[in-house]
């Protein structure tokens, strides 16, 4: 057997060092802080052949948990080549648009000891932890100079955020020169931080109405950001982040926008850092799909529902055999929608998932999102003060969600 005292000295002599990773301090653990769901970028989301080659890419996301070391999970589960990046580094952003960043606090990512990576295609790649200091609920920016990267290429479109990449490494840069800007995240999976012992993650698995439809640009403004800084202003429960995997027109059984939930259910929840809970609330678009374009079948419709609540259940079941809480999400009414004008028996659909979801045992907890949101005069209709569209709250929506969720759902015994 080779000492590692002799693999050292060889490796030298070829010029690779072995670095030590920064370990994590004694009884933590690494928990989610940010994370998105990512689907092939393709239509309008696309970007030409070769726009991310010899680039420098500038993403600024917000952190829901606190850390005194980060790492950076980059992404290239959806391309169909290698991705090679040169160099990386993490940042405070002087604004929320990341228009400019704060040099002072420029701090270099590794990979492996090294400033480059190449990510296979259908792969991720975790940088090694850099000392930083992380805040709940501040922004990070995350910089990388993409050498080269593949035609198709791994994003999420509903960032509703400022990126910004332009030519050329300047990763360095507080501000970058000849940009362009744009509202999607690309190649970008994660960041993590360490937390104490009883710190974790809680997942949301959901569609546009998780994602944010509605909500204005930099303004972080979904339910999950309302949830975030309730959960971050109470002391007992500033150990838990919030990690939004919501995309917009995403469905529970079928491929879309994006693949469908229980497709992506084992990188997107199960996959994710220091989960602890997981919160479901998808299925408005399974719902509203079947009638948009032509009337079914009851028999149609009793399928549906019976697949859905199969795949809650199996949702439900891999979750808790990795020690998960799973908390269900009554699906909001949509009644008023003109995109999907359902009718009663697509009512009836809906309250059939509802009932499952409500009734004991079937997952561990709910939150009726149902409940806070109909209007008592019409409960198939949003109430108007929460409506934006009739499928989609308004940004008052979105604060009566993030505020009507019970913090105790996420307390321990001991808390």
């Amino acid at each position: 057997m080779i000492s590692r005292r002799r693999l050292s000295g060889a490796l030298a002599a070829i010029g690779l060092i072995l670095t030590p990773v920064p370990a994590l301090a004694d009884g933590g653990r690494w928990i989610g802080a940010w994370a998105s769901s990512l689907m092939a970028a393709e239509n309008e989301h696309a970007l030409p052949d070769g726009a991310l080659d010899d680039v420098t890419l500038r993403q600024v996301v917000r952190l829901t948990a606190s850390g005194d070391r980060i790492r950076v999970r980059v992404s290239n589960v959806f391309g169909d080549g290698p991705l090679r990046i040169t160099r990386a580094a993490v940042s405070r952003p002087v604004t929320r648009d990341g228009a400019t960043i704060d040099p002072e606090t420029t701090t270099p990512l590794t990979f492996a000891g090294r400033p480059e990576v190449m990510v296979p295609a259908g792969a991720e790649f975790v940088s090694d932890p850099i000392v930083f200091e992380a805040e709940a609920l501040s922004h990070l920016a995350v910089t990388l100079h993409v050498a080269d990267a593949p035609q198709r290429l791994t994003a999420h479109p509903g960032a509703r955020a400022t990126s910004r990449m332009a030519p050329g490494d300047q990763t360095a840069a507080a501000a970058l020169a000849d940009e362009t800007t744009f509202t999607r995240w690309y190649l970008l999976a994660g960041v993590d931080v360490p937390g104490p012992p009883d710190a974790g993650a809680i997942v949301v698995l959901g569609d546009s109405i998780t994602d944010g439809y509605g909500v204005e640009v930099d303004t972080d403004t979904r339910w999950p950001d309302f949830l975030a800084e309730r959960l971050q202003a109470d002391p007992r429960t500033a150990h838990l982040g919030v990690l939004n995997h919501g995309i917009g027109g995403n469905r529970v059984l079928r491929d879309g926008l994006g693949p469908n939930a229980l497709a992506r259910f084992e990188r997107d929840v199960l996959g994710q850092t220091g989960v602890t809970h997981l919160i479901i609330f998808q299925g408005v678009n399974d719902l509203g799909v079947l009638t948009r374009d032509a009337p079914a079948t009851p028999e149609a419709h009793a399928q549906l529902v019976a697949d859905m609540i199969a795949a809650y259940a199996q949702m439900t079941a891999r979750a808790r055999a990795r020690g998960i809480t799973v908390i269900g999400a009554t699906i909001t009414p949509y009644g008023a929608s003109d995109y999907y004008h359902p009718d009663a028996q697509n009512e009836a659909d809906r309250q059939a998932i509802n009932a499952w979801f409500r009734t004991p045992g079937n997952v561990d907890a709910v939150i009726d999102f149902d409940a806070v949101m109909r209007d008592p005069e019409r409960p198939t209709h949003v109430q108007p003060e929460y409506d934006l569209d009739g499928l989609h709250p308004s940004i008052d929506g979105y604060r009566a969600m993030g505020e009507a969720v019970d913090l105790t759902l996420f307390l321990t015994h001991e808390d």
